[in-house]
């Protein structure tokens, strides 16, 4: 038995040391210009731009293959941060790609959802939950708003709505007092 735990050991030592010099040997260098343009990116992968996510489109502005002016998420303030990082000048955004507008995200109607997962597909962050044949939602936090879950519904039973407001100007309410409790209650009940 001991001798069993010693060679599992000796066997997940050596593989471990393997494995950390091959990382170390064969890593892969990535481009800080590229890390730069995606950190500035607003991380929505909706592909407005023409590239599948925010990571190839960045890659595509430090190889000069597109335009600073195509992430309508971005907006004008995207395409000022990108044109001071590249030492370019700020263009308008390319009306080919969209405009820009507030931050929404996308919201479920439950009683029309038949459960095709068809949104759980298309949807690039995972911010759908939901099963084949069962109601389906969205994780508010983690919807990016890019819009890619309308068309494959075929019962278009998902909205657009405007996005929560920002944690600075959120307040808890108020909590009601044993009086104030009773008031509310009554008036309730009266209608």
């Amino acid at each position: 038995m001991t001798v069993g735990l010693l060679i599992m050991g000796l066997l997940a030592a050596v593989f471990g040391l393997l494995l950390g010099y091959a990382a170390v040997r064969f890593r892969v260098e990535g481009d800080p210009v590229v890390d730069q343009i995606e950190s500035l990116l607003p991380q929505t992968q909706c592909a407005q731009c023409g590239y599948p996510g925010c990571r190839p489109y960045a890659e595509a502005i430090a190889s000069g293959e597109a335009e600073i002016n195509q992430c309508p998420p971005g907006g004008d303030a995207g395409i000022k941060a990108l044109a001071d990082l590249l030492g370019r000048e700020p263009m308008e955004l390319n009306p080919e790609n969209g405009e820009e507008k507030p931050r929404e995200v996308a919201v479920i109607i439950e009683k029309w959802c038949i459960g095709c997962t068809l949104c759980i597909q298309a949807c690039p962050v995972d911010a759908i939950s939901g099963a084949s044949k069962r109601m389906h939602t969205v994780i508010a936090a983690e919807c990016t708003g890019c819009e890619l879950c309308l068309p494959p519904c075929p019962v278009d039973c998902i909205e657009m709505v405007p996005a929560e407001s920002e944690t600075e100007s959120w307040r808890y309410p108020r909590p009601l007092q044993p009086l104030d409790r009773l008031v509310a209650e009554a008036a309730e009940a009266l209608g």
